[in-house]
């Protein structure tokens, strides 16, 4: 069954990065993780009109949440909660979308913030090179 964004308006909490990332490089492509915290007006802004999209034609992207105690596996298999995950990964502005390829290191530049008339050209921007990054 195909999925729309005008059906999903949410990102998939990841129970495993390693295994999400494990499927997107089997595509060829980056995993795309957003950095979102709850009720703030420019990540829903950034999900709803950009990663939603791209997630409906097939683009593997998740959602970790600032100050949420819900846990992942890391790349490296440990365990921590959404919230230390983007403390180790040093992200102090949501939303901030992050490309990651192979052994989970980062493939193109954090696109930070939400509030630009370019941000779908930013996006792609980083997209190309995340792509390009992955397909060595």
């Amino acid at each position: 069954m195909a999925v729309h964004a005008a059906d999903v308006q949410q990102l998939p909490a990841p129970v495993s990065l390693a295994g999400a990332l494990a499927a997107a490089l089997a595509r060829s492509q980056p995993l795309v993780v957003m950095a979102s915290l709850q009720g703030c007006p420019f990540c829903k802004i950034v999900r709803e009109h950009y990663l939603v999209p791209e997630l409906a034609v097939g683009l593997p992207v998740v959602q970790i949440d600032f100050r949420d105690s819900r846990i992942v596996r890391d790349f490296d298999g440990s365990t921590r909660t959404h919230d230390a995950l983007i403390k180790a990964w040093k992200v102090t502005v949501a939303p901030t979308v992050l490309f990651f390829g192979h052994n989970g290191r980062e493939v193109a530049e954090r696109l930070t913030g939400g509030d630009s008339d370019f941000y779908g050209a930013y996006l792609e921007a980083r997209l190309q090179q995340a792509r390009t990054a992955v397909r060595g």
